[in-house]
């Protein structure tokens, strides 16, 4: 199972994650798709994507939002690509958009016949047990305007992310809190930063900061 986890930022300053991504891709001529947290104006930011990768000699890429009806045969040749993309954005809006038009076991399914999955803050997230992150802190969280009360996700790995990380005591106060909630390290990690996961090995790139039982740990100092 290959997973990378970005927390955000700049395309600069995810080179390091892209270069690890990119080199664990087998086929010489591989396919990338893109999922948008939602279709709104989520044509610039394939846009963008699809700059970020083609210099790498990508050339095959797909456009696939969720939130909107779409065909069987599109979503077949999305389930071979070498690498599908989880976008950042509204984690609740994300979550209950694949929920509902049944996709997470086939995603689950793309990965365990060796796809490599991806994803971005939100997209990130939802590859973890539960999206409860996206709800924490209050001071810094989505707004969950669909309602959801289901928090459970992909269940991919047994940590949980947190992306967007600010090095403060602020926050770590309330992620110390939070890590007492859960039976699971918490991994929280500032833009540019991420994790590869790759058969159950963890790779941390970039600063790392761990919250576990109400204790903090740096990784990657």
């Amino acid at each position: 199972m290959r997973l990378i986890f970005y927390s955000g930022g700049e395309v600069k300053q995810n080179k390091n994650l892209d270069d690890v991504l990119i080199s664990k891709i087998a086929n010489p001529t591989p396919q990338m798709t893109y999922i948008p947290y939602a279709h709104y104006e989520s044509e610039i930011h394939f846009k963008e994507f699809v700059e970020q990768y083609q210099i790498y000699g990508i050339e095959k890429f797909i456009y696939f939002p969720v939130d909107v009806p779409y065909d069987q045969i599109l979503l077949r040749e999305v389930l071979k690509s070498d690498i599908i993309h989880l976008s950042g954005g509204n984690t609740f809006y994300f979550l209950a958009s694949l929920k509902k038009h049944k996709l997470m076991p086939l995603l689950k399914t793309f990965v365990k016949r060796g796809g490599i999955l991806s994803g971005l803050s939100a997209g990130a997230i939802i590859m973890t047990p539960s999206i409860d992150t996206a709800a924490y802190p209050e001071f810094d969280c989505d707004e969950n305007y669909e309602g959801l009360k289901n928090f459970s996700s992909f269940n991919l790995v047994n940590f949980h992310f947190y992306p967007h990380y600010k090095n403060s005591k602020r926050y770590d106060k309330a992620l110390k809190h939070f890590s007492k909630k859960i039976d699971a390290p918490l991994y929280a990690c500032p833009d540019g930063a991420g994790i590869f996961l790759d058969d159950q090995q963890l790779r941390f790139i970039g600063q790392t900061a761990c919250f576990y039982q109400g204790k903090k740990f740096i990784l990657n100092k």
